[in-house]
């Protein structure tokens, strides 16, 4: 058997049982597929399910089939090369809740309005750069210490420490590669323990911003570019890869690593990610190489 299914569930819920697993392993057997026995990484959370002789896609298909209404994700992958040697992850809706743009817009007056523009470009509906430059436009006169003060505002996304503290534990190296700015990823990378990171930043004259981000803008052409370039210096194979983000942005690059997860992602960018969690935390990205629950680090 030479691929794995993992249902994973939310760890608030931890609601995945015995049943579910079995429908699951049932559906993959009705299309001739071998399945090996059920292995439980974590109680009521993540489950594997071993398997042979059947497309990914075709697995992946039949699982969520034969799980009407379920609140636990998929994925299905190849058991080797399963545990992966970098992470390179959005930060911005996937590391933490925020979008920092939308936290300064808050500071004058205008969060709905900079809030709906990138919404529309994390979703592909508009050029990330273009859209980038006309909210920071907006921003045009507002302080450096509001950098500070909407950094206050940052909450970590659950798993998120675990995911960075256990990858790094066992020899894996975590880059944060974000088209939002410098000003937070360094913070971010600081608190969590990430390796490097990789940002825009802000042009800033006399103590305010001047509503111009410092060209060239980091889109998602660098986010892949950044993907390969790292796994190229370490010596990491690409089927050796994970990222994870959520919007339009962070596709290319999704598609691209060896593991590539929509994390809540926006609706263009999860019907079109190979793996896809929507259900349960940033410690999925764990379970899903593999690590079971006494494994994990925080």
């Amino acid at each position: 058997m030479d691929l794995v299914l993992t249902l994973i569930a939310a760890p608030e819920r931890a609601d995945l049982d015995d049943s579910t697993v079995s429908a699951a392993r049932a559906a993959l057997r009705d299309l001739g597929a071998e399945v090996g026995r059920p292995d439980w990484l974590a109680a009521g959370i993540a489950c594997d399910l071993p398997f042979g002789g059947l497309a990914i896609d075709q697995a992946l298909a039949a699982a969520d089939t034969a799980l009407p209404g379920r609140h636990c994700d998929l994925v299905v992958q190849p058991l080797a090369d399963r545990r992966k040697r970098l992470l390179v992850a959005d930060m911005e809706s996937t590391i933490i809740h925020q979008e920092m743009l939308d936290e300064l817009a808050e500071m004058v007056g205008i969060r709905d309005k900079v809030a709906a523009i990138t919404w529309r470009a994390m979703n592909g509906e508009i050029d990330f750069k273009d859209a980038l430059r006309e909210r920071v436009a907006l921003l045009a006169g507002l302080p450096v210490s509001a950098l500070e003060e909407s950094y206050g505002r940052v909450t970590l996304m659950p798993g998120a420490r675990e995911l960075v503290a256990t990858m790094r534990a066992n020899g894996a190296r975590c880059v944060l590669v974000s088209g939002g700015f410098k000003f937070f990823t360094a913070r971010i990378r600081e608190r969590l323990g990430f390796d490097a990171d990789q940002a825009n930043d802000l042009e800033i004259d006399e103590g305010r911003l001047t509503g111009r981000p410092v060209e060239p803008i980091l889109d998602k052409d660098a986010k892949l570019a950044a993907l390969i370039r790292i796994a190229g210096e370490q010596r990491i194979p690409m089927r050796e890869t994970m990222s994870v983000g959520d919007g339009a942005n962070d596709l290319p690059m999704l598609l691209a690593a060896g593991l590539g997860v929509a994390y809540h992602a926006k609706p263009a960018v999860a019907s079109e990610a190979r793996s896809r969690i929507d259900h349960a935390d940033l410690t999925a990205l764990l379970y899903a190489q593999g690590y079971r629950d006494s494994d994990i680090r925080s």
